[in-house]
């Protein structure tokens, strides 16, 4: 019979994400976002409107998903939701930003310039926690900032219609603030809870995205039923369950190890734009997004 000493002892459910294998999440996770950017030109509405959309229409499947994981293991930390409610607000301005960039450049090249994140997450690590990225990750810095010019048109020759220096602006700054995010979730993870740091991060992100985007772009809150059906897609793939499986994942791997897996994004999303959407970036687009790609694995190899 256990004495009552013993079950105070006792550690609090975990949840069956947060106990999994951390690089098959953040697989899932890259596999997942990699689409969202396809569903957002496929869905045809503004920056403002996409962004402070998907927040809303992931909540509906959010709340109560939340709602069950708290009674199942109870209250979540209050410095943990601290970090949860900073991290929304940054991923609003994300989708805001994220969401412009694909109507200036592409859905791929978008998807391309947000990892610039890559080169911000370690940076930030560096100055929070004094994680050293290393030489290598110097060295390489100024070849991924080349390709990420290189790939939104910047420097070279643009797709026909695009916006390359709006987009790389725009792109850039999601990047910015997506490290942001992955980094303080990063911070505040670790816990048992997968579904409720999610949920009060995306409603962060939905008062930021909404505000932000009322005063650029402005928002439509009934666009139609088709780019509403594109929406609910992107949000419950792209947001709630990529989301989901991104935060355990980060909670226990290092920096560097995450921004390498985080890049197949910029990969399959590339794929998925020339294959469906007709996009049909320039040569001196495609070798941007080969530098990019090269500079990451370059950076994360093992022995790093």
């Amino acid at each position: 019979m256990t004495g009552t000493g013993e079950r105070t002892q006792q550690t609090a459910p975990r949840g069956r994400l947060a106990d999994a294998a951390p690089v098959p999440l953040a697989v899932a996770a890259s596999a997942c976002i990699s689409a969202s950017a396809m569903f957002v030109k496929l869905s045809g509405v503004n920056a403002g409107t996409a962004a402070f959309l998907r927040c809303g229409l992931a909540l509906v499947a959010l709340v109560p998903l939340a709602l069950l994981e708290r009674r199942r293991l109870g209250p979540r930390p209050v410095r943990a939701q601290r970090f949860d409610l900073v991290a929304g607000a940054l991923l609003g301005v994300d989708f805001v930003f994220w969401a412009q960039s694909i109507h200036d450049v592409g859905s791929s090249i978008a998807t391309v310039l947000l990892n610039i994140q890559i080169a911000v997450f370690p940076l930030l690590a560096l100055a929070v926690t004094r994680t050293r990225p290393g030489a290598r990750y110097w060295r390489t810095l100024p070849v991924l900032l080349l390709g990420v010019a290189l790939a939104s048109g910047a420097i070279g020759h643009p797709e026909p219609g695009s916006s390359p220096v709006s987009g790389v602006f725009y792109g850039a700054g999601a990047g910015v603030a997506f490290a942001g995010y992955l980094f303080l979730t990063r911070l505040g993870g670790g816990g048992a809870h997968t579904l409720h740091p999610v949920c009060v991060s995306t409603l962060a992100a939905g008062v930021t995205s909404g505000v932000l985007g009322a005063v650029w772009t402005g928002i439509d809150p009934a666009p139609g039923w088709g780019p509403l059906g594109w929406l609910t897609v992107m949000s419950l793939f792209g947001q709630v369950l990529a989301l989901v499986l991104m935060g355990p994942a980060l909670a226990r791997l290092a920096p560097v190890t995450s921004a390498a897996l985080l890049l197949l994004q910029p990969v399959l999303a590339l794929v998925l734009g020339v294959a469906f959407l007709g996009e049909r970036p320039t040569a001196t687009q495609f070798a941007g997004c080969v530098l990019v790609v090269l500079a990451v694995w370059h950076t994360s190899r093992p022995g790093h």
